[in-house]
């Protein structure tokens, strides 16, 4: 069975809610994926972070399925010996002093907004149902209805409301248009320390900082959504660190299972996140051991084998490399890490022509916001590996010039 097979039968029968390109993925290893026709493909997208570590990390599928063997469900209504452990060393590692486990980056960040307006209500003295979150826009926090509800992009919002009130929108990087939109009904400003579905959008220098600060003096909670950001992807552990701050909440995702199990987990303080009560939320697979398990290898495996510092290397070494690149189609390169995003000009008919070229050379990214192509491997990648791609990258600059 070929391609077009797969692709009748998933255009046929699966809901036709993502784009995707026409390679139809059946091994993968590291950095490299092969498809249904045995051709070999260098990932460039890592499942949207999800996967820094690797496709089929050794180490990791070994925690998986030694872990599958033993429990891989409890529920909350029993204890795990995974999920404790899990959150010790979530905490251990990024100083925070409890740790709330979900599954999604979308369920994570709404439990983020829950913790905060409780937050509010609480202990900010805040007056029930008139607590409010200030977002950014062209924020990407996921998809469910509260949080599409927030979003600047019309194709997300469109046929779906009505939407959950509380939330106020400024501008992104815009240090004043944040300091004017606090209230004393504001409980959090949520944030994305770089804005990746967005198209790679790094804030101004010091924003982040700023933006703390504002937040520390008004009593307003500094939400970071790392879910794409964090774990080593802008060569930090997590984003924020690059502006020196510790944000009140922090919502991870994606590659915390190491791209072979969901899990997601909100970060903060006990002042906070002790707030829940018994039947105040929960998840029916959140802290399930198989997750969790993996979780606790995913993050020993991303230390360990030093890719933080890869990608921080990498990441410096290919940025510099994509902006020796001479087309009129690219209007600019920028990143952090192994978070890069190039954008081309209106004139160029759309990233996703380059996207698909890309593929028929081996390589395989996604267009992101109509004009940016992004590039996001594995955070083990190579300067060999880069240079590989790099030579393809070029040649279809140049094919569609």
């Amino acid at each position: 069975m070929d391609t077009k097979f797969y692709v009748d039968v998933e255009d046929l029968y699966g809901a036709h809610n993502y784009h995707p390109l026409d390679v139809v993925i059946t091994k993968a290893k590291g950095i490299w994926v092969w498809d249904v026709e045995g051709k070999k493909h260098l990932d460039f997208l890592s499942a949207y972070s999800a996967v820094n570590q690797g496709h089929c990390h050794p180490r990791i599928v070994k925690a998986l399925t030694e872990q599958a063997k033993k429990v891989t469900l409890t529920s909350r209504a029993f204890r795990n010996d995974q999920w404790p452990m899990l959150a010790k060393e979530l905490c251990d590692l990024t100083g925070f002093e409890m740790v709330l486990p979900m599954n999604s980056g979308a369920e994570a960040v709404e439990t983020a907004i829950k913790a905060a307006r409780m937050w509010a209500y609480q202990k900010k003295g805040v007056a029930q149902d008139e607590a409010e979150i200030i977002t950014c826009e062209n924020n990407f926090h996921g998809r469910t209805i509260t949080i599409i509800g927030f979003s600047t992009e019309p194709l997300y919002k469109k046929d779906f409301g009505p939407f959950t009130s509380g939330f106020v929108t400024v501008p992104y990087g815009d240090i004043d248009a944040l300091e004017e939109a606090i209230t004393p009904n504001t409980a959090a400003f949520l944030v994305e320390p770089i804005q990746a579905e967005a198209g790679i959008i790094l804030p101004p220098e010091g924003y982040l900082r700023k933006a703390k600060e504002i937040c520390e003096k008004n009593n307003v909670l500094f939400i970071a959504d790392e879910i794409q950001t964090g774990l080593g992807r802008t060569g930090k552990l997590f984003a924020c660190e690059y502006e020196g701050i510790t944000p009140d909440v922090m919502i991870i995702g994606k590659s915390l299972g190491g791209g072979c199990y969901a899990i997601s987990a909100v970060l903060s303080s006990r002042g906070i996140l002790g707030l829940f009560s018994p039947g105040s939320h929960g998840s029916t697979f959140g802290a399930n051991p198989l997750a969790c398990a993996v979780a606790r290898e995913s993050l020993r495996v991303i230390k360990e084998e030093k890719m933080i510092e890869n990608s921080a290397q990498m990441g410096e070494y290919f940025l510099e490399k994509l902006k020796t690149i001479k087309s009129k189609h690219i209007k600019e390169v920028r990143g952090k890490g192994l978070l890069i995003g190039v954008e081309l000009h209106p004139e160029a008919d759309g990233a996703r022509q380059f996207c698909e070229a890309l593929k028929d050379e081996g390589l395989l990214c996604k267009e992101t916001h109509e004009n940016v192509i992004r590039f996001a491997p594995p955070l083990i990648i190579k300067q060999k590996e880069l240079n590989w791609a790099f030579k393809r990258i070029k040649k279809v600059f140049k094919k569609l010039e």
